[in-house]
Order: C-alpha cells, then sequence, then structure tokens
C-alpha cells in the first residue's frame, strides 16, 4: 500500500512538473483538433473529460453548451483550469483525481451526454464509460497506438493502443469518426453509443 501511494505521488508529481512547464509557455490550452472538427455533433448536456490535464477539451465542450466534469490526477493542472473556468465564467467543474484508483461506484447515479479521453490509456475505465454514457450520447477517444513508426516515441508499449483496439471495444456503437494515423502513432474513435 506505502508503495503504490509513494508510485501515485511520483506520477502527479511528474504530471506537476510538465503542467508548470506549459502554463508557462501558453495563453490558453487547445483542444483536440479532431474534437473540434466534430463540433457539428456537440449540442451541450453533461461532459466527463478524464485526464483532462490543463483542460483545453474541457473548455471547449463548455464553450459548446456543456457542463464539464473534469478528472486529473495534476493539482496544477486542476487548479489552472478552475482559474480559467472562473475567469471566462464556463460551467466546469474541475477535481483532481487518480484515475488508476477511481472510485467507479461513485458514478453509479451519474451519466453523461459526452465523454472525452485524450492520451491517457487505463484499459479498466472502459467498463465506466460504457456505463455512464447515456443512449444517444458521444464518446472522444484519441490517444497512442502500436504503430510501426512510433518505436522511438518514448511512449512504453503498454500506454499505446492496438492496432484497431478501439473499434474492438466500442465497435457495437455508432462509429461516426475513426482514424489510425501511423506517421503520428495515434489512434482516434468517436461514437454514438
Amino acid at each position: 500500500m506505502a508503495y503504490k501511494m509513494r508510485l501515485n505521488m511520483d506520477i502527479q508529481s511528474k504530471w506537476n512538473n510538465k503542467h508548470r512547464e506549459r502554463i508557462e509557455q501558453l495563453t490558453e490550452p487547445a483542444s483536440n483538433a479532431r474534437l473540434m472538427k466534430l463540433a457539428a455533433y456537440l449540442n451541450g448536456g453533461n461532459a466527463l473529460d478524464l485526464a483532462c490535464g490543463l483542460g483545453g477539451n474541457s473548455l471547449f465542450l463548455s464553450r459548446k453548451g456543456y457542463y464539464v466534469q473534469a478528472i486529473d490526477i495534476s493539482d496544477v493542472a486542476i487548479a489552472y483550469l478552475q482559474d480559467q473556468a472562473v475567469k471566462n465564467n464556463l460551467p466546469i467543474d474541475a477535481r483532481m483525481a487518480d484515475l488508476t484508483s477511481l472510485d467507479q461506484k461513485s458514478y453509479d447515479n451519474q451519466s453523461f451526454d459526452m465523454i472525452v479521453v485524450t492520451y491517457y490509456l487505463d484499459r479498466r475505465v472502459f467498463p465506466l464509460i460504457k456505463k455512464i454514457l447515456k443512449a444517444d450520447g458521444y464518446f472522444f477517444m484519441e490517444t497512442y497506438f502500436q504503430a510501426p513508426n512510433t518505436v522511438k516515441q518514448g511512449v512504453s508499449d503498454q500506454y499505446k493502443l492496438k492496432p484497431k483496439e478501439l473499434l474492438n471495444e466500442f465497435g457495437e456503437w455508432q462509429v461516426l469518426y475513426y482514424e489510425e494515423n501511423e506517421h503520428e502513432g495515434r489512434q482516434t474513435i468517436f461514437c454514438r453509443k
């Protein structure tokens, strides 16, 4: 137990440092480019942004009429996003949580019209996503995948999707957009439950 707590603190420190550096270099975090291109589908409601980082996707979704619950392990990122939400009068509830030890039962009475996960992979959240996304709700995910050109990407294969993994996992839903970009080493899916 003590080892897991120490490991989680190390991960949190790593992300806090990365986010501090990013905050110094930007005016506002950017939303995912592919998510922005899908804006015509986004009509507001309740959204969940898992591993939100500095909140580029949360800010974008809130401007599209969503009340956003944003979760990240970094208290630096969460404080930044809370500040941005207040400054811009946006409906974002940013919370610090470690998704690897998330109490999934705390979501038993919640449901979302939109769930977003970008550049984070923990397959243990897939069942939760399937459970709490409303019927006709949208799911967007983009992260690294095991493409031939990404051996030197600096990301361990345990944090990369296998080819077509998102299609296999969420293929029973209506897939509106799917891409495996081997050059960039990313896999993207946008689907309706």
